[in-house]
């Protein structure tokens, strides 16, 4: 198995990049290729003792910046980093694809270079939000389809429903809910509604409309909306996590008290940073591609960059997609499949 890693993509890239494949090469013996400038990348690798693991470099002679227009990366950056990384995944070189750069870019190349899967009409983003109950909530689609039909969403629990069983493992039955303003049938809009009764014809465990404060409640192990609502709700809940550290840090500095209280707290306070922190859960897949492609955070540091190579080897090894295509079989009606 080799994974694709966009080397030059990210704040920290490539450094971070380079050392996360190190670490991950290491420890789980995983072949990954370095796609990127040559020499800048040979040099990042030199820093290690890395001659004898299962690591090659792909020269890439430009990279997509962080600000371009994912239509650039598809029709004229085609000598990229991303989109060369992309392409081997589509060529069968490598089984999946990692990136830390451009997301509207990693998303066009995994959606148009790589491809979507037999069956599937949207691929959907998936992203695990911490709960109180300790185990992930999965909300998809978070950004890759801002406007969706109903079947859309159908599709989309079912990826949720496998990506929890399969490769996060905490529900062998995943409880499935619609984002929704009202717990009640019949509250939400027309996709909402419309969505509703086609969600109760599936096989799947569906337990009705959730509301946004049940992504941190624990109660549903999968909720599905469109791209639109669940880049808002991504965006806000990043932005107010990183409010409350700041708030809190704030509040810690003005006594000689509080400083002490927060020394105590220090062990629990790593623990819940532990838990909301989001290189655990290695990056974000783009569920319903031919083959596995992960976003992770722009700002991935080295740990984050290894956990993303680990959860795209856990997807090739698990077969993720032939689970997802017998899942669409056995829990989707013929008139609901595409």
């Amino acid at each position: 198995m080799y994974i694709a890693l966009d080397a030059m993509g990210g704040d920290k890239a490539p450094q971070s990049n380079v050392e996360g494949a190190v670490l991950f090469a290491k420890e789980y013996k995983v072949g990954v290729y370095l796609v990127g400038d040559k020499d800048i990348l040979q040099k990042e690798l030199d820093k290690y003792r890395a001659k004898d693991l299962p690591i090659e470099i792909i020269h890439a002679e430009d990279v997509i910046e962080m600000d371009e227009p994912p239509s650039i990366a598809v029709r004229r950056k085609r000598k990229s980093s991303m989109y060369l990384a992309g392409k081997l995944v589509r060529e069968g070189k490598a089984q999946a694809f990692v990136s830390a750069g451009n997301t509207g870019a990693a998303m066009a190349i995994s959606k148009f270079v790589v491809g979507a899967a037999e069956g599937i009409e949207r691929p959907g983003i998936a992203v695990a939000f911490p709960t109180k109950k300790g185990k992930p909530t999965v909300l998809i689609d978070v950004g890759a389809n801002v406007d969706c039909r109903p079947m859309h969403l159908v599709y989309f629990a079912v990826m949720g429903h496998t990506y929890v069983k399969e490769i996060l493992k905490t529900s062998e039955n995943p409880k499935v809910g619609i984002l929704s303003i009202g717990e009640e049938e019949g509250k939400g809009n027309d996709l909402v509604k419309d969505t509703y009764p086609l969600l109760k014809m599936t096989g799947l465990n569906f337990v009705g409309n959730a509301e946004g404060r049940d992504i941190f409640t624990g109660d549903f192990d999968v909720i599905v909306c469109d791209g639109f609502v669940g880049n808002i709700v991504l965006k806000t809940s990043e932005s107010l996590g990183s409010i409350i550290v700041e708030m809190i840090k704030q509040e810690v500095q003005k006594s000689i008290v509080s400083k002490i209280g927060a020394a105590l707290m220090l062990p629990a306070l790593k623990r819940f940073k532990k838990k909301a922190d989001y290189a655990e859960y290695g990056g974000a897949p783009l569920l319903g591609t031919t083959g596995t492609c992960i976003i992770t955070h722009g700002s991935a540091d080295a740990k984050a960059i290894k956990n993303a190579l680990k959860v795209a080897s856990q997807f090739e090894e698990t077969h993720f997609n032939d689970k997802l295509k017998e899942n669409l079989e056995n829990l989707l009606p013929k008139e609901l499949r595409v």
